[in-house]
């Protein structure tokens, strides 16, 4: 064989190569398209209702789950009229308790709790969170805890938006397919 044929089965071989490479990729999707929905492709958050008497926290959860939604997904979040489905959630309980106390009987550790009830519903009225092998015909329910330490110069409102951050992360995951 000369160097001239040497060269060309190489180029063939090579070309053959790339082009079984492409063909056994050609179903793959880069990024985040495919742990979503294909069938969705905007969210409508009204405010989040909150049964506490903590004044904004509905407010503040719905800031977090709208940044949330926008920065991780490929949904556009939009108003109503405009909406592929509506993703609606409410504080159902909020709450703080003692952890730790020092020997004068002052809060030392407490922790800060809230549960939210989420629910994502298509256009047809389809619930599209569903995380168990029921169908639900509710919400499902969400709960996260952050701790402060008061003598450390933490305060509940550092907490409640720890907790805040954690929530929207954890509902924003709900809104991703089943494996």
């Amino acid at each position: 064989m000369t160097l001239a044929q040497i060269i060309s089965v190489c180029r063939r071989s090579l070309l053959i190569g790339i082009c079984l490479w492409l063909c056994g990729c050609a179903g793959y999707k880069l990024g985040n398209q495919n742990l979503f929905r294909p069938d969705v492709r905007t969210v409508h958050v009204p405010i989040i209702e909150s049964e506490s008497f903590r004044q904004g926290l509905g407010e503040r959860l719905t800031e977090a789950v709208v940044k949330e939604i926008e920065g991780r997904t490929p949904y556009k979040v939009v108003s109503r009229e405009k909406a592929d489905s509506v993703f609606r959630a409410q504080i159902v309980d909020e709450g703080k308790r003692v952890i730790a106390e020092n020997t004068f009987d002052e809060a030392r550790d407490i922790e800060v709790q809230m549960v939210v009830e989420v629910s994502w519903i298509d256009r047809r009225g389809q619930q599209l969170i569903q995380r168990s092998e029921i169908p639900l015909n509710e919400g499902i329910y969400i709960s996260q805890a952050a701790n402060f330490v008061p003598e450390g110069g933490q305060s509940l409102v550092t907490a409640q938006q720890e907790v805040i951050r954690k929530l929207a992360a954890q509902i924003v995951s709900q809104m991703e397919l089943p494996w």
